[in-house]
């Protein structure tokens, strides 16, 4: 037990309380009198009086029972809805097929967490009857397999008995030290990310310290005769495919740019194999068009590359050649008007300047616990590791979005490739090997949406954990061979691609998913508390610092990333090797939320520009007719049914194999290992049931 410092006792004794009051009296027939201080017999306490009466006490005892009481109830009815929830899903999950479902995809590690899931299930049950038969053994020394006591062949009592002595020294000879050795290998790998987690936020405390962020001296729209500035000749493309929630609000906030219009050109990149989509979008750019808008509108007939092909065939077009820098917007990112004069200027004396990037805020991160998770790791990665590559190394990946590149730069680097599905990453990689430099600006945000169901999440993540090992495949030998220097290939090969893109998922998913469960039935591996608890906590901390409203959900934030590490894995593997899953590309799904405050500054905006004196022309007859059959037909088709919730195999076999563990913990009374594997065993289970984000529509 801890000492309890409370030091009130020998501080009285030694010291008088209180200030020495003498009072003189002016009548010379009394004495003086000097009261030391207050003494406790002479003044006792009006407040030991007023002890709780039974009445009171009783109010007391009963709030806290019935406190209790709500407790106890709200985790039974909890409990006592799982299984209804259960035979929901696997009732109702054959209404829509999931990437999940499909058997050539995952079935590997599937097949092995089965199997990991059966054998923990027989060594628990192994285990339980020799805890009942009183066989249990208290945990051996990790390092002294020998104090296992082996008993003698009078004191065996049955073949079962038998089988359980000779598991005890098979495990303790043969199982515990690869395990033990390959935990070792993964502790390891996490000090190191940790200590890479933990060098980042000290440089982002450096940054703030000491006020760094790229600036731009003068005003960059006048020169220094006085005379204005020449802007520059800028193109913004939108790619997008089949966005029907998203097109308006972004073709929209594109047409509203602070920028001379014979300056700038926008061009809508549209992928979409609906019709009915590829009308609604040339509608709405024919709609800005006439309101004196430069906007073009390109579809392509066959969806090769992707994004990547997409702009590639965009950058073909002959006008392109007259335009210096372009400006790249997904289709639910929404900038402000003063975008490209907030980025623009900083390309102004810096020819080897290739791009700035900006960065990410998103409308609906209170919308549900998903978004919220979601909004502290981004958080992250741009107010840190974005920040922090950006001011020390003038490199980082390119986000895809919310950026302006030279239009030099990326000829200069290749152009788009469509090679791999990140083909932001791969350009930046080539832009940074042959020399160009970025800029992230913390300062400048670009609206945007994260994904608010779980399976538009896992498909998103899957392909921005695959994506890289692909590309390190790929760009592995250009690195090696390329004329940067030795820090600057270092920095690309040992922290941007193996650490944080390949390491992070790989110890995630093999120390807290396989080695954490395989110790609790061989406890001569046994991890210790600070892997299991204290580093992972003060990582959480840190992640969590650019995002502190959202400090509340530090403890779901930690349980969440050890259950997304299951399809990161899988995802890197997949990227690593070339598998099926490597060159998939699954378009995000998009609800079109926008804040309050967004929605008033847009309808403002829309004022302003209707009431300009524009000569706006009207639809085409065909186009009207057009849109009024669509219409039509949109009100008489009947709503679609609503999807059942998925069942995910792999997180619900995980939630299952922790809380067996966590079961088994309790035989040996190991303290933080079982509240960590059932609390963790219970987020494998809710993400397993898609019981986190919204219901799919």
């Amino acid at each position: 037990m801890a000492p309890r410092l409370d030091f009130s006792g020998w501080w009285a004794k030694d010291k008088r309380k209180g200030t020495p009051v003498v009072v003189t009296m002016e009548n010379p027939n009394y004495s003086v009198l000097e009261i030391d201080g207050p003494d406790t017999e002479a003044f006792p306490s009006m407040d030991k009086g007023r002890g709780k009466n039974a009445k009171q006490f009783t109010w007391v005892l009963l709030l806290k029972a019935h406190y209790a009481v709500g407790c106890i109830a709200s985790v039974a009815a909890m409990l006592w809805a799982l299984p209804r929830v259960v035979k929901r899903r696997l009732v109702f999950r054959r209404a829509a097929a999931t990437q999940s479902d499909d058997p050539d995809k995952g079935h590997l590690m599937l097949r092995f967490i089965r199997g990991f899931l059966l054998f923990s299930l027989v060594a628990l049950a192994f285990e339980l009857v020799a805890y009942l038969n009183g066989w249990h053994f208290q945990k051996p020394d990790l390092h002294l397999p020998e104090s296992l006591h082996i008993l003698e062949a009078t004191e065996i009592q049955g073949w079962m008995h038998s089988a359980y002595l000779s598991w005890l020294s098979f495990r303790a000879d043969y199982v515990a030290y690869p395990i033990q050795l390959s935990s070792y290998m993964c502790i390891i790998l996490f000090v190191i990310q940790s200590a890479d987690r933990l060098i980042l936020c000290l440089g982002c405390f450096w940054i703030k310290f000491k006020k760094i962020k790229p600036r731009v001296e003068s005003d960059p729209f006048n020169s220094d005769d006085g005379s204005e500035y020449m802007y520059p000749m800028v193109l913004v493309q939108i790619p997008m495919c089949n966005e029907r929630e998203v097109y308006e609000q972004s073709i929209s906030a594109a047409c509203q740019i602070d920028w001379p219009k014979d300056r700038l050109l926008i061009q809508v990149l549209d992928d979409s194999d609906d019709e009915t989509i590829q009308l609604l979008i040339s509608t709405e750019v024919s709609k800005w068009s006439q309101r004196g808008v430069n906007i073009v509108y390109r579809h392509r007939l066959v969806r090769t590359g992707y994004k990547a092909g997409n702009l590639k065939s965009a950058m073909s077009c002959e006008y392109v050649r007259d335009y210096e820098f372009v400006a790249i917007f997904d289709a639910d990112f929404q900038p402000n008007p003063d975008f490209l004069k907030l980025t623009i200027p900083h390309f102004k004396g810096n020819p080897e300047l290739g791009l700035v990037q900006a960065r990410w805020s998103f409308v609906n991160k209170n919308e549900n616990l998903l978004t919220r998770l979601q909004n502290i790791n981004l958080c992250f990665h741009f107010e840190v590791e974005q920040q922090v590559n950006g001011v020390f190394w003038n490199f980082f990946g390119f986000n895809g979005t919310a950026g302006v590149w030279r239009i030099k730069a990326l000829e200069d680097s290749g152009g788009w490739l469509e090679r791999t599905t990140v083909e932001d990453m791969d350009i930046a990689v080539r832009a940074h090997l042959h020399g160009w430099k970025f800029i992230f600006l913390n300062d400048v945000k670009v609206f945007c949406e994260v994904p608010e169901s779980y399976e538009a999440y896992r498909k998103q993540q899957h392909r921005w954990h695959s994506g890289p090992m692909h590309l390190f495949r790929l760009c592995l030998p250009a690195i090696i061979t390329s004329k940067i220097s030795i820090w600057k290939k270092a920095n690309l090969i040992l922290l941007f691609f193996l650490l944080r893109k390949l390491i992070l998922p790989f110890y995630s998913f093999t120390l807290f998913c396989v080695i954490l469960p395989l110790t609790m039935f061989v406890p001569e591996a046994e991890l210790p508390v600070w892997v299991i608890c204290y580093v992972p906590v003060i990582m959480s901390f840190l992640n969590i610092l650019p995002a502190l409203r959202s400090f509340p959900f530090i403890v779901p934030y930690l349980l969440f990333e050890n259950t997304m590490s299951v399809t990161k894995f899988n995802a890197m593997v997949s990227g690593l090797f070339k598998l099926g899953s490597s060159y998939e590309w699954v378009v995000t799904k998009k609800a079109g939320r926008s804040s309050e405050s967004d929605l008033l500054t847009a309808a403002e905006r829309e004022a302003k520009i209707v009431s300009l004196p524009l000569f706006h022309k009207g639809a085409s007859e065909s186009e009207l007719s057009e849109l009024n059959r669509l219409k039509e037909q949109h009100e008489k088709a009947p709503s679609p049914a609503r999807k059942a919730n998925k069942i995910y195999k792999k997180e619900l076999a995980l939630s299952l194999l922790l809380l067996t563990a966590a079961a088994r913990s309790l035989l040996s009374a190991q303290g933080i290992h079982f509240y960590f594997l059932l609390f963790q065993g219970m987020s494998f289970l809710l993400v397993g049931l898609d019981l986190i984000g919204e219901q799919m529509s």
